[in-house]
C-alpha cells in the first residue's frame, strides 16, 4: 500500500463534538503508513456567495482536499439535516470539481435512536452531486451516540469501533481501486 492521505471532515464546530471524536477514533484505527489529518478551519469559511473571490481558507481547504486521496465525513443532524456549515463548506466546491471521483466514507453520529439518518442521507445527496466515489459500505449511521462516548469524549463502545474499522478497510478499498 503507497503513503496514503486521507482527510476527516466533521460537521459540528463544538469542541466537545462526538462527531469529532469519532474522527479521533478513525485517527487512531488507521495503518501507520496511511496519513490522516482533521480539518479544522470550518469556522473559517465565509458564507458561499456564487461568484465571490476565494478567501485564503477556502483555497487552503480546496487544496488539502485535492491533496487527499479519501475523505472521511462525520456529522451531527440539525433539524433532520446536515449542519449549514458544513453544506457551506461543500457549496464552495460545486463548480470547481476537488471532490470529484474522490473516495469517500460518510458517517453520522447522533444522540437520538435513528443515528442522524436524515442528516446522512442529505449529505449523501450531496457528494452523489459532487461526484464523489463511493459504494454501498461507505455509510455509517450512528445512533445513541452518547452512550458511547466516556466522560472525556472517547470512543469506548466496541461494536461501533468495529464499525469504523469496517468503513476503513472499504474506504481504502475504493482508494486501491
Amino acid at each position: 500500500m503507497k503513503n496514503i492521505r486521507l482527510i476527516g471532515i466533521s460537521g459540528s464546530l463544538r469542541e466537545q463534538s462526538s462527531n469529532t471524536a469519532i474522527l479521533r477514533t478513525i485517527e487512531t484505527l488507521l495503518p501507520t503508513e496511511v496519513g490522516f489529518e482533521i480539518y479544522d478551519q470550518l469556522h473559517l469559511i465565509p458564507p458561499f456567495i456564487p461568484g465571490e473571490e476565494e478567501t485564503d481558507a477556502i483555497k487552503d481547504f480546496k487544496k488539502r482536499i485535492s491533496n487527499a486521496d479519501g475523505v472521511f465525513f462525520s456529522t451531527p443532524e440539525y433539524a433532520f439535516g446536515v449542519p449549514g456549515v458544513l453544506k457551506n463548506l461543500l457549496d464552495w466546491t460545486v463548480s470547481t470539481g476537488e471532490f470529484n471521483e474522490k473516495p469517500v466514507s460518510v458517517i453520522s453520529a447522533s444522540p437520538l435512536y435513528t443515528g442522524g439518518e436524515h442528516a446522512l442521507s442529505s449529505l449523501l445527496l450531496t457528494l452523489t452531486a459532487l461526484g464523489t466515489t463511493r459504494n454501498e459500505h461507505s455509510a455509517l449511521s450512528i445512533p445513541d451516540i452518547k452512550t458511547k462516548l466516556s466522560k472525556e469524549n472517547d470512543l469506548t463502545h466496541p461494536e461501533t469501533i468495529q464499525q469504523l474499522q469496517d468503513q476503513i478497510k472499504n474506504l481504502l478499498k475504493i482508494i486501491a481501486g
